[in-house]
Parts: structure tokens; sequence; C-alpha cells
């Protein structure tokens, strides 16, 4: 049974990221309106007649969406029944059902009502914290036959604040990323890392400002990231975890960026974003079990700190224990 709840947890995760860069498909080709203003039918039908390439990637990224949504459910209500005695797994099941309920219904609210860009810009936010749910459910899944590696690891204060401050931080990245997408602003700037060629120059238009408010702000993820990566090479060689878990967020913070320079310096606007889309998923996905772990840490150090150490006992012979 255990082996059967890994595999699948495996493929509903991946299931996730499917559906994530289906979004950003959807974004990028400007084809939200495939369907029209039918859900969750499209055009009111289950299988329209007048098939175009925006109602293909529509429908088909609804199609995905609704069988992967179906299993998160199925994940939600067997990792309760499996792996409860995890302290984590009924509340993240929760979570797994919440926000997908919540990415459906903003899905919808898309589809029926015109929206701002500023709130579709946040649609991926959600999808992104969906996802992670459904991630840090598989790791527990996986993590119950090895409980004690991650049980016994310890961050301290510093480590835990940084981990905490820079998922936060990384989701406003995200949201900067989504807006650039939805107001068409990947191109705005035909230079990297700066707009124009000359470094000193201002943004003229608001797509080149809300560009490089999002190249600075991954900028500075990059450098928080870096910062902390340098932590834990430096004070958690032994913590094997935590070590090569730092050294892998780095990495994809790197890749993320080279990405985004990428589309800019080349033109080759579709593949790479996507490629963009998804090293930024596993980034926030990983960051969100770094904070997992980060909370039990400070459980396990608020125990200790509130359990009293018993006074040493003395023998018989009246001599202290050596």
């Amino acid at each position: 049974m255990k082996k059967q709840l890994k595999v699948f947890s495996v493929l509903t995760t991946v299931g996730m990221v499917f559906v994530l860069l289906g979004g950003a498909l959807v974004t990028k080709t400007d084809s939200g309106m495939g369907c029209g203003r039918s859900w969750p039918l499209c055009h009111g039908k289950l299988i329209p007649d007048d098939i175009t390439a925006e109602l293909i990637i529509e429908w088909t990224h609804r199609l995905i969406s609704g069988i992967v949504g179906l299993m998160v459910l199925i994940l939600a209500v067997w990792t309760w029944k499996t792996i409860k005695h995890i302290r984590e797994t009924k509340f993240l099941a929760f979570l797994a059902v919440f926000f997908l309920i919540l990415q459906s219904l903003l899905g919808a609210a898309a589809v029926i009502w015109d929206q701002s860009d500023l709130i579709l810009a946040g649609h991926f936010g959600i999808s992104l914290i969906s996802f992670a749910t459904v991630f840090l459910l598989t790791m527990l899944v996986f993590e119950s036959d090895k409980r004690p590696n991650t049980e016994n690891l310890h961050l301290n204060k510093k480590m835990r604040t940084h981990t905490i401050g820079v998922t936060v931080y990384s989701f406003i990245v995200v949201y900067t990323g989504a807006l650039v997408r939805h107001i068409d602003a990947g191109l705005a700037c035909k230079d990297w890392p700066f707009c124009v060629n000359s470094a000193i120059a201002w943004p003229g238009n608001l797509q080149e400002w809300v560009q490089m408010g999002h190249r600075f702000t991954a900028g500075m993820l990059l450098i928080w990231i870096g910062y902390i990566t340098f932590l834990a090479i430096k004070n958690f060689k032994q913590q094997k975890l935590i070590y090569w878990g730092w050294i892998t967020a780095f990495i994809l913070i790197i890749l993320q960026i080279a990405a985004g320079a990428v589309v800019v310096l080349t033109r080759i606007d579709l593949i790479v974003s996507l490629a963009h889309a998804f090293f930024i998923t596993c980034l926030f996905g990983l960051l969100s079990y770094f904070v997992l772990l980060s909370s039990r840490s400070r459980k396990r150090e608020k125990y200790r700190e509130e359990t009293p150490v018993p006074p040493p006992t003395i023998s018989a012979a009246g001599h202290l224990p050596h």
C-alpha cells in the first residue's frame, strides 16, 4: 500500500507541475478566452465544433486540471488515512483541498467575468501554493519510512528566520513575474540586465517599469538565497539535507534568472518562458519544504526550553554518576 501511495503522490505532483505550466501557456498564448465565457464547458459544449489553437490550449488545460484535481482529492484522503500519525499530514491535506477549490474558482471567475491584470497575476501564485501543498504531502509520504533523518535536524534561529523570510519574498517575485506575463511585458526591455544600453537610464513606460521591477526583485532573491547557501555550506556540513538542499536552491534561482535573460537576448519566448516558470515552481516547492523543516526545528527547540532538566541523581554511596 505504501509503495502505491508513493507512486500516486509523485504522479499527482508531476500533474500539478503540468497544471502550472498549462496555466502559464494559456496566459502566454492569450488563450484564456479560447472557450469563450463558458465554464466548465467549452462554448457550452463538452467537445466544441469550431476548433482553434487557442481553444485546444484552453480546453486541454481544463481537462488536465480536472484530472489532476481529482488526483489531489484522492491523495489528500489517502494520506489522511495512511500517514495521519505525522503531525503535518492533516493540515497539508486540508490545505491541498482548500487551494485546489480556490484555484478552480479563480479560474472560473477569470473566464466568466473580466478581471484586471493585477488580480489575474495572483492566480499563478495561488496555483503555486496549491502545488507546494501537494509536493509537501509527497515528501511526507517518502519521509514516513525515514522519519528520524529529518526529525534530528537542528536549525538555529538565524537560519529559520532567513528560510521563512526568503520563502515569503519569493512569492512577491513570483507575483511580479506573473504580472510581466499578464501585461505582455516579457520583451518590453530589449537589453539585459538593464532596460537600455545605458545602465543609469530609467524605464520609459509601465511595461518597462514592471519588467525592471521583476528583474530587481529576482536579483535580490538571488543574493538572499546565495547568502543562505553560504550559511548552509559554512555551518551545516553535517546536515546533508540542508547542505545540499540550499545548494540546489541556489542552482535553481540561477537557472530561473538565466532563462529570463535568454528570453530577452534570443527572443525565444514561449519555450524558454515555460522553463522559466518551471524553475520557479521547483524552487518554491523546495523553499516550502525548508519552511516545514524549520517549523519542526523550532518546535523541538521550544520543547527543550519548556522541559525542565531533572537534577542529577546521587548514588547510595553519595557519588554523582559519571
